[in-house]
């Protein structure tokens, strides 16, 4: 197990990169989902959407704590004093929050990508992230059951399993993202932060979607390469969120958020 001051330069730099792309995942899903609070389908999904929210945006603050401890910056002001091109959470975050079946497709990709991610990042030789990650992975299980329930409910109906294979032909090159290889991804690899290589993740994932979408009788998922701008892209509606959630924290940017 490697601790932080046994990290070679080039190994902490990429360490941070792995932990920022992951925070920055969590949090901005995590308020995509928020903006279905008082609005969802009905009031028990409109808790259990404000659960999951708040969760999602929880591990982003662990996650974001960590980086701090490891970079000596403060956990604020990288959750909130970035500019919008600075965050490094992957496309499928960037769209706007359209319908439910639109966002249960989103929310659908990205858990069971972060299932797959988190398996990975339990066994991490970095004792801290990998305790997180483990800790993470018990509260993220009853978020992926949750989304199975609703993908079923929605491919049980012609109508709506239209509109789900729709919102997924168009998210799927998006989420291909989140196992787009990071910079310094050998170090990482090498040094067991990361215990597989993310294209190997990547096609683990795949292949769990593939039985499930034919069963539902919903898009076969291709395994092919992320798009190389997948964490870097920014669009009109991820600024317009990052305009949201910032609001508060740049009303009195000395306050502790």
């Amino acid at each position: 197990m490697t601790g932080p001051d046994q990290l070679s330069p080039a190994t902490r730099e990429a360490l941070a990169e792995l932990l920022l792309s992951v925070a920055d995942d969590e949090f901005v899903i995590g308020f995509w989902d928020s903006e279905w609070t008082g609005i969802a389908p009905m009031l028990e999904e409109d808790v259990a959407t404000s659960s999951i929210s708040q969760d999602e945006i929880g591990h982003a603050k662990a996650l974001y704590e960590l980086l701090a401890a490891l970079t000596g910056a403060d956990a604020d002001a990288i959750a909130f004093g970035r500019a919008p091109d600075e965050y490094r959470h992957a496309a499928l975050m960037n769209h706007g929050r359209t319908d439910w079946a639109f966002s249960v497709a989103r929310r659908y990709l990205y858990e069971t990508a972060d299932a797959v991610r988190l398996e990975a990042l339990a066994r991490s030789s970095h004792v801290p992230l990998a305790q997180l990650a483990a800790k993470m992975r018990r509260e993220e299980r009853y978020h992926q059951m949750h989304l199975d329930a609703w993908l079923r409910r929605l491919a049980a109906n012609e109508g709506s399993r239209q509109r789900l294979a729709t919102a997924l032909e168009r998210l799927w090159p998006d989420a291909l993202a989140i196992f787009l290889p990071l910079d310094g991804e050998e170090e990482l690899v090498a040094s067991g932060i990361l215990p597989e290589p993310m294209a190997t993740l990547r096609a683990r994932w795949v292949a769990q979607l593939r039985p499930v979408m034919a069963g539902l009788h919903l898009p076969e998922p291709v395994d092919s390469a992320p798009p190389t701008d997948g964490r870097t892209r920014r669009t009109d509606d991820f600024r317009w969120l990052h305009g949201e959630f910032t609001m508060v924290a740049r009303s009195e940017e000395v306050a502790t958020w």
